[in-house]
């Protein structure tokens, strides 16, 4: 049987195992998950948060991670300023990136969402206002969500991936994983 692991992971941790060609040493998910045989199906970016699932099954990687089976990911996204009638219509149409059109997203502004404290904590700036959005999307591009909140004029300052397909971070403190039956 496939095992599969969900992993809440820290902002500043790279998803992958090991750091290589980098001169000082980095988070990986070997300081967090100590389980043989377990690779990432996809990847998070460093400066991302939140979930991030592992198995050592190459079927179930492939399908998680491949864009063709279209695995909707929900992401909580912190961004600077307000947004618009026109920047939430340009996200929910998709937006134009330097490797062409995206996919439509679904997006809605929601309240601030309770989560851990981020470290380093997220700028704060009195003079310019920030919201919380919820994007889902039916690809993964490289910083695909962070391109499209700029190309709308709003700037990412945090994002945690809070679910993928059936699979989320319900009750997963942060650095902590959970094994669940597939």
């Amino acid at each position: 049987m496939a095992r599969l692991i969900l992993f809440n992971k820290p902002y500043g941790v790279l998803s992958q195992f090991t750091d290589v060609g980098s001169d000082t040493a980095r988070a990986t998910l070997s300081d967090y998950v100590q389980v043989p045989g377990v690779y990432p199906a996809g990847r998070l970016d460093r400066d991302s948060e939140g979930l991030l699932l592992l198995t050592d099954d190459g079927r179930l990687q492939a399908r998680i991670a491949d864009p063709r089976f279209k695995l909707p990911k929900i992401y909580w996204v912190q961004v600077e300023g307000e947004p618009d009638a026109a920047s939430l219509s340009a996200l929910r149409k998709g937006v134009l990136l330097k490797d062409g059109m995206t996919r439509p997203a679904e997006v809605k502004q929601i309240d601030p969402p309770e989560l851990w404290p981020r470290d380093p904590p997220v700028r704060f700036r009195k003079s310019v206002p920030d919201c919380w959005l919820q994007l889902t999307i039916r690809e993964g591009r490289n910083r695909q969500v962070r391109r499209m909140t700029a190309a709308v004029g709003l700037p990412t300052l945090r994002l945690v991936r809070w679910r993928i397909g059936d699979w989320a971070l319900d009750g997963i403190p942060q650095g902590a994983w959970q094994e669940v039956r597939v």
